[in-house]
């Protein structure tokens, strides 16, 4: 009887997603929709890349840019926040002088994540040139040569304030095609694109990677310094916009990509260990719930099946058709998508990995650095 309840149940979760969760699990892209040509007086535009011992791949990130084929003027400031290795030297040698301005990173302040104080000094460069917008991304992405032109489009036509493309990530080793369609999965799953794009949803997300915001949003909300302590700063920058009255728009991006990699199942287990307990805003209680809704959703449906309840197999066949748009997207085989619960599994470890790790200390862990519990109820940046 316990059985059938719970295939009930988790059949009934399942309906709710296909139905009543702003379609996430499509993976529509909407990057090919916006194509208006953008004219010589296309807005300016400076581009802002926090950088921390990435010689491996900024290079090729900072030369995508370089070669972006936008009308407006651009410009691209890479902050270099003390990095042990070449970052600075490989940046370099992938733009001319004109086109890019290298910053070295000043020492940390005390509240301040790394990445986002490295943010901030390259937003406060960038004001040299009077953009009105700023491109946030990362060192390791690769742009496809049109994608500034499409994001100011974008913005433009929609009169979006924010505008940001979840990039496609690396999806080779064995780790990566195991993990990384659900990584993405999961997180349409908690922030809804449609849901983002309405003003009459509080829900806000963007994604860290490919950030373009008018200027004059980011000055009216308090600049960098708004989100300075927090680690998910992408989706808390988005909040932060929407909060204050402006739109925010999140879709996905086949041709700009992510060249990181992820070799190892620990490689992206520390990934979302870094970030999985901030998202549940450090309390155990909201642990135990999410971990307490991932079996009802994710793992009852296969136990049920298993014990031939037909709304456990009804709730198993619904998940896997709902992941399959997912593997489509990365080009795996719809074999993986009865698996959707094992990588959940994944991933409640990670985050139970993520709280343990809080709790002595080494939370958010990242290039070094660690956001460490306050005696207070706090964190501290260290």
């Amino acid at each position: 009887m316990a059985i059938e309840v719970a295939g009930v149940a988790a059949l009934a979760a399942w309906l709710y997603l296909l139905v009543g969760r702003g379609g996430f699990w499509r993976m529509e892209s909407g990057a090919g929709d916006h194509n208006r040509s953008l004219t010589v007086a296309a807005p300016r535009v400076a581009v802002v890349i926090p950088a921390r011992n990435e010689e491996a791949v900024v290079g090729r990130a900072v030369g995508s840019l370089a070669a972006q084929r936008y009308p407006g003027p651009f410009h691209i400031v890479l902050v270099d926040d003390a990095s042990e290795d070449g970052t600075a030297e490989a940046a370099s040698s992938a733009a001319p002088a004109e086109v890019l301005t290298v910053l070295p990173g000043a020492p940390l302040p005390e509240g301040w994540t790394g990445k986002l104080w490295a943010a901030a000094q390259g937003v406060e460069e960038a004001g040299r040139f009077s953009p009105e917008y700023l491109l946030l991304t990362d060192a390791d992405i690769v742009h496809a040569p049109d994608v500034v032109a499409r994001l100011v489009a974008r913005a433009e036509e929609g009169a979006y304030d924010l505008v940001s493309w979840m990039v496609a990530l690396r999806c080779v080793s064995l780790a990566e095609r195991a993990l990384i369609p659900a990584f993405v999965f999961f997180f349409l799953l908690l922030y809804p694109p449609a849901w983002i794009r309405n003003p009459r949803f509080r829900t806000a997300g963007a994604a860290g990677g490919c950030m373009l915001i008018r200027r004059r949003m980011l000055e009216r909300i308090g600049g960098m310094a708004r989100i300075r302590g927090e680690l998910i700063d992408d989706c808390a920058l988005a909040r932060a916009v929407k909060d204050a009255g402006g739109r925010v728009w999140l879709g996905l991006s086949a041709e700009s990509r992510s060249i990181r990699e992820y070799g190892s199942f620990g490689e992206i287990g520390r990934m979302i260990s870094r970030t999985a307990f901030t998202q549940l805003r450090h309390s155990p209680v909201l642990l135990v719930a999410t971990l307490a809704g991932l079996a009802l959703t994710f793992f009852a449906p296969p136990v049920a099946a298993v014990h031939r309840s037909l709304p456990g197999i009804a709730a198993w066949a619904l998940m896997a058709a709902m992941y399959a748009p997912a593997l489509r997207l990365y080009g795996r085989s719809l074999l993986w998508a009865p698996l959707l619960p094992v990588a959940a599994a994944f991933y409640a470890g990670a985050t139970i990995h993520s709280a343990w790790a809080w709790r002595r200390g080494a939370g958010g862990m990242w290039k070094g650095r660690a956001q460490a519990r306050h005696a207070g109820g706090g964190v501290d940046k260290i």
